[in-house]
């Protein structure tokens, strides 16, 4: 026996789901054009770094280029490209939900993949653990790392989406963690210098080795301060959105000639300095902390474990 009512409720929920699914049918027939190209763009070229540092390292290209520089350079032109989707998509109101998807596949690549393969291709891994002539410890030890900053990146990308999702909104001034795009910018930027300094015939073997070395222990800690809890600067919102104040603008004309002259350099001293910013501010922050328990008696307090 059937009741009228529970019909009714039965017919109107199955056509509340049927235009539900309508909605969402037509919601993904329009796409976002511009900030969607942008995202795209970002993701081809972190598979185009991905290539081209896939490359033989003895290759050389236009202008004295090898491959792992070329692909040093796609991740940088991937980061100017991710910079822009978001702002492209806030300027003309065409922020989605598959675009904030589609950003954080494009960013896992470009980001999280790409710079783990150029450190990987940087040392010259061969193939540890299932070769018996090539496996060196040193090839174990640089593919563990490589996969620990790929696992990182994952879980800064997803745990940066939920923390936006829950703070709402775009105008934030700084990370919990280091963001995944100067992460990537570090490893790069150090890849880059690598290769300037390999290009010298005045640098010897074992140089370059240190060099190699520091270079992998770079990727892990940069891998590290990605899941930290350690606070870093949003540059895009603190310095270029709305009006920069007076020494900001000073700053910038001083270091855009250094960047021309010396770009490798420039490059890896600025992201090594951003990614040593998050220690060294938490460093600072416990110290303050000290010296205002010690001047505050009050503060302090009786000095009796709970």
């Amino acid at each position: 026996m059937s009741y009228p009512l529970h019909n009714e409720r039965t017919r109107s929920g199955a056509a509340g789901k049927k235009r539900r699914k309508a909605l969402r049918r037509r919601r993904l027939r329009s796409v976002a054009v511009l900030p969607t190209l942008f995202t795209l763009g970002n993701l081809l070229s972190g598979s185009a770094a991905i290539f081209f540092a896939s490359r033989p390292p003895s290759a050389r290209l236009l202008m004295g280029w090898t491959p792992l520089t070329l692909g040093g350079l796609f991740v940088f032109v991937g980061m100017v490209l991710d910079g822009l989707d978001g702002r492209v998509a806030r300027l003309t109101g065409q922020s989605s939900r598959l675009g904030e998807q589609l950003d954080s596949m494009a960013d896992m690549v470009t980001f999280g993949v790409a710079p783990a393969f150029l450190a990987v291709q940087l040392a010259g891994v061969e193939l540890p653990f299932f070769s018996e002539a090539g496996d060196r410890y040193f090839d174990r030890v640089t593919l563990i790392i490589a996969g620990i900053y790929v696992a990182c990146a994952a879980l800064r990308l997803a745990r940066f989406n939920l923390e936006t999702k829950t703070a709402g909104g775009a105008d934030y001034m700084t990370f919990r963690g280091m963001p995944s795009p100067g992460a990537a910018g570090t490893v790069a930027s150090f890849v880059l210098l690598h290769q300037h300094l390999l290009a010298r015939r005045n640098v010897d073997h074992w140089t370059v080795s240190a060099a190699t070395v520091g270079m992998i222990a770079i990727t892990l800690l940069v891998a590290v301060a990605m899941v930290s809890h350690l606070r870093y600067t949003h540059v895009a919102n603190r310095y270029f959105r709305g009006k920069a104040r007076f020494n900001s603008i000073a700053k910038a004309v001083i270091v855009a000639p250094l960047l021309v002259i010396w770009p490798q350099a420039s490059l890896a001293a600025a992201f090594g300095t951003y990614a040593l910013s998050g220690p060294l501010a938490w460093l600072w922050g416990r110290r303050k902390g000290a010296e205002r328990r010690s001047a505050d008696p009050v503060a302090a307090g009786d000095g009796t474990s709970e």
